[in-house]
C-alpha cells in the first residue's frame, strides 16, 4: 500500500482514481529513498514498470508549491515520452493546487512552451534539444533545481544526447539530487551517474 510508503494522501487519492493502489517493486524501492533522504538515485528498470509514479510521486511531495520557479527537471529522450510524463505526473497531482507542469520537446511551437515557463512552472518536462534551445536563449533558470531525474538514459546515449545531458547539468546547482533511470546499464551512463 502506498500509505505505508508515506505518500501524501492527496496523490493516493489520485492514485486511486487511476486505479493504482499497489506499489510495483521499483516503487517500493524508490519512494521511500526519494522521500527520506538526501541521496541521489541509479536505478535499473525496464520501461513499463512504473518508474514515472516511482520519482514523480514522492518528489510531487516535496516541491514548493508557493513558488513558482523551475525545481524539478525531467529529462528525456523522445517527444512522446515527455508528453506522457508530463502527463502522468498531473495526474498524480490533480488533488494537489498550486503545481504546474510545462513540456518542452521539439516540433512544437518554442514559444508557446517559453511563455509557459515564464508563467511559472515548478516542474519541467524536456527533451535534450528544446531544453537546452531555452537555456541558451535565457528563457530559464535552472539555478534553484531541487530533482533532476534522467529517464531512458540508455537511450539518451544511443540517441546521441550525452553530450547534450551533462550541458544541461552544468546549468544545474551542485546540491540538487539526481535520479538516473535506466534499463541497461552501459559503461557511458556509469561515466555519468
Amino acid at each position: 500500500m502506498f500509505s505505508q510508503l508515506n505518500l501524501n494522501p492527496d496523490i493516493i487519492r489520485a492514485l486511486n482514481d487511476i486505479d493504482i493502489t499497489i506499489p510495483t517493486p521499483i516503487q517500493q524501492k524508490t519512494i521511500p529513498v526519494v522521500l527520506n533522504s538526501n541521496d541521489d538515485i541509479l536505478a535499473l528498470a525496464q520501461t513499463g514498470t512504473g518508474k514515472t509514479l516511482a520519482f514523480g510521486a514522492p518528489t510531487l511531495q516535496l516541491i514548493d508549491i508557493k513558488s513558482k520557479i523551475p525545481q524539478m527537471l525531467i529529462i528525456t529522450p523522445t517527444r512522446e515520452l515527455c508528453l506522457q510524463i508530463s502527463n502522468d505526473i498531473c495526474n498524480f497531482a490533480k488533488y494537489i493546487t498550486n503545481i504546474n507542469v510545462t513540456s518542452v520537446y521539439g516540433g512544437a511551437n518554442i514559444v508557446s512552451q517559453i511563455k509557459s515557463i515564464r508563467k511559472g512552472s515548478q516542474i519541467i518536462v524536456a527533451t535534450p534539444g528544446r531544453i537546452l534551445d531555452i537555456i541558451n536563449r535565457n528563457e530559464i533558470n535552472l539555478s534553484n533545481i531541487k530533482f533532476i531525474i534522467i529517464d531512458e538514459a540508455d537511450e539518451m546515449l544511443n540517441m546521441g544526447f550525452i553530450d547534450d545531458i551533462e550541458k544541461i547539468l552544468e546549468c544545474t546547482p551542485n546540491n540538487k539530487r539526481t535520479f538516473l533511470f535506466s534499463a541497461t546499464m552501459p559503461k557511458e551512463i556509469l561515466e555519468i551517474a
